[in-house]
């Protein structure tokens, strides 16, 4: 079960905030009975690049075998 403040990845692109499948996040706000969060989006180096809303489906856990890669947002 996800919980607060624990980092989940992205399953799902979302173009709408230029993020994609694998990107990571942290968990600020559970809605109802895990239909959703609230996900902090950062940079690489620690600043905040979005809060998004998404449906429980849309993300997962983040695990031990996880691999990290950087990648740079396109200029809007």
């Amino acid at each position: 079960m996800i919980r607060e403040h624990e980092r989940v990845a992205l399953i799902v692109d979302l173009p709408e905030y230029q993020l994609k499948a694998g990107d990571v996040g942290v968990v600020v706000m559970i809605h109802g009975d895990h239909e959703g969060y609230e996900l902090e989006i950062f940079s690489a180096d620690g600043y905040t690049l979005d809060v998004v809303t998404v449906e429980g489906d849309q993300v997962r856990p983040v695990s031990r075998r996880d691999v990290l890669h950087v990648r740079q947002l396109s200029q809007a």
